[in-house]
């Protein structure tokens, strides 16, 4: 079979979203692919584009990639503050796709924004896959303050010193646009974890998910940190962690889905696969 990633045409990188309306919130949101759905909810950084992770999990799977308010082309609504006025967008706008019984999937921020979501609707998802996830107490790890770094710092700690391989997933426009861009970001980033870098209320609450869960970590996250996957692989219960191997022998990063597309959509697909079997 062929590669599909290999075949992704250039255009899909910058390819433009979708609109849809969501309480009076205009949505971002590409969709594509065939077979069962799935929700994919993005981290911070790599937004604004159709990635090749994108593309290789439409070969087996629709695939639904919104960005969240705040985020990406969607702008960011008066009055949201935390991760439930979050989980409730969602839940408005799956009821207005008509989606039900879906397969949920994050990556970094968005992975802690899908464990919200499985804690309050544990019964809606069919199967959760969480990759990077942050959000959890690390005892015997120093703090990482994603909001006293550089651009560039952040960059490298994203990709574990590897960006400038990958550049072109983080510097779409160029500048200044790139880095109004950025500071855009940061903003609903900042107002979900400035005050709120640990959750011990979802710690308390991972109990509460009840579908087949999968966590997947990387060797080395200087984004969320090492051991916070593992964490929710402790709490969640019954789910299962994989750690992918780094691209030429050296470890894995937050940007695992960047750096080894294929692998990390394959794992998904597999893991959506595995729960609907017999179905």
């Amino acid at each position: 079979m062929a590669d599909p990633v290999a075949e992704v045409p250039s255009w899909r990188f910058q390819r433009a979203p979708d609109r849809l309306v969501v309480d009076d919130v205009e949505v971002a949101l590409r969709r594509d692919g065939a077979g069962e759905t799935v929700l994919f909810l993005h981290g911070v950084g790599f937004l604004r584009q159709w990635l090749p992770f994108h593309a290789a999990l439409t070969e087996r799977v629709d695939l639904i990639a919104p960005e969240h308010p705040g985020f990406g082309d969607t702008p960011l609504p008066g009055g949201f503050r935390g991760f439930l006025d979050y989980v409730l967008h969602y839940d408005a706008l799956l009821a207005l796709l008509q989606a039900d019984r879906l397969h949920l999937v994050g990556h970094g921020l968005g992975a802690r924004l899908a464990a919200h979501m499985a804690t309050v609707y544990p019964s809606r998802f069919a199967s959760l896959t969480l990759i990077a996830p942050s959000g959890l107490r690390q005892e015997q790890e120093p703090l990482i303050d994603l909001f006293r770094m550089t651009y560039d710092a952040l960059h490298a700690a994203q990709f574990n010193g590897r960006e400038a391989a990958y550049a072109d997933t983080y510097a779409l426009k160029g500048f200044p646009q790139d880095t109004l861009d950025d500071v855009a970001d940061a903003v609903p980033h900042a107002l979900l974890t400035w005050t709120n870098r640990f959750d011990r209320r979802l710690e308390r609450r991972l109990h509460r998910i009840q579908c087949p869960t999968l966590v997947i970590a990387p060797e080395q996250d200087r984004i969320g940190g090492t051991t916070a996957a593992a964490r929710y692989a402790e709490l969640v219960p019954g789910s299962a962690l994989v750690t992918p191997a780094g691209p030429g022998g050296d470890p894995s990063s937050y940007a695992v889905l960047i750096e080894q597309p294929a692998e990390v959509a394959a794992l998904v697909a597999d893991h959506v696969d595995s729960t609907t079997k017999g179905n």
